[in-house]
């Protein structure tokens, strides 16, 4: 008699890291990702050996071609298995052992989304250009969506298929605004918590220069002028009342 094939269990949660030439950070982010998850490292044509790095380190490498913070990180989301999908930078700026109280919340059905809010340790941790585009950003969010956020941040959680439910169409710098936007069209429960946010390791990509900031804002202006979407992509169970308001394995 044949033997039954049991498939591998998918990890109880993905943390999705968009990877453009982040080979200097990666063991330090990659050690810090809780036990029992999974890192999906979403190599965006790095030219310093950062795929390799990640490979060897236990992480589940996806290589997305196309450049765009949007495409990565969209990329990693369609790769995860789990049911809760984290997101994080790969540039040590941000520690991913701090998702575990937003799957917490995720999990136990407080919150249908939940972001870091970015406290900067030290003066270069965010330059002031990057924060005041921020600050703006986030005004703009109120009065688009009524939502009382400080911060735009991409340290976040929520479920896998209520995010893919969303139609995520940025591929650039406006993909965490718009995740954002579209969720709160769809009545979801999004809360935020305030995290320390680190010199990054390297240089940025966005916001470590006037013009990379200056895309950034335009791009999630784009966003903000779409119109209000069909409720769709519902995070809640049927049911439930509405609140208030590749390559790698699992990472050991």
């Amino acid at each position: 008699m044949k033997g039954v094939t049991t498939p591998p269990a998918s990890p109880p949660v993905d943390v999705v890291l968009p990877c453009l030439n982040e080979a200097e950070a990666l063991p330090w982010v990659l050690g810090r990702i809780p036990p029992g998850w999974r890192a999906v490292v979403v190599d965006n044509g790095s030219t310093d050996g950062s795929a390799e790095i990640a490979l060897a380190l236990g992480a589940h490498v996806v290589h997305e071609p196309r450049r765009g913070f949007g495409a990565a990180c969209h990329a990693g989301l369609t790769a995860a298995t789990a049911d809760i999908v984290c997101f994080c930078d790969c540039d040590a700026s941000l520690d991913p052992s701090l998702l575990v109280p937003f799957v917490r919340q995720v999990r136990e059905r407080q919150a249908d989304l939940v972001l870091g809010r970015r406290r900067p340790q030290g003066r270069s941790a965010w330059p002031a250009h990057a924060r005041a585009g921020n600050l703006a950003l986030a005004r703009l969010l109120r009065r688009r969506t009524g939502l009382r956020l400080h911060d735009l941040g991409p340290l976040r959680a929520a479920r896998r298929e209520p995010l893919l439910a969303l139609g995520l169409t940025d591929r650039r710098s406006g993909y965490p605004l718009q995740m954002v936007v579209r969720a709160a069209d769809a009545g979801w429960r999004i809360d935020e918590h305030d995290v320390p946010y680190l010199p990054r390791t390297g240089s940025s990509k966005v916001t470590g220069t006037w013009l990379g900031t200056w895309r950034a804002v335009r791009d999630m202006s784009r966003v903000l002028a779409e119109p209000a979407s069909p409720a769709s992509g519902t995070a809640r169970t049927q049911g439930q009342e509405p609140a208030p308001t590749a390559q790698g394995g699992t990472h050991r």
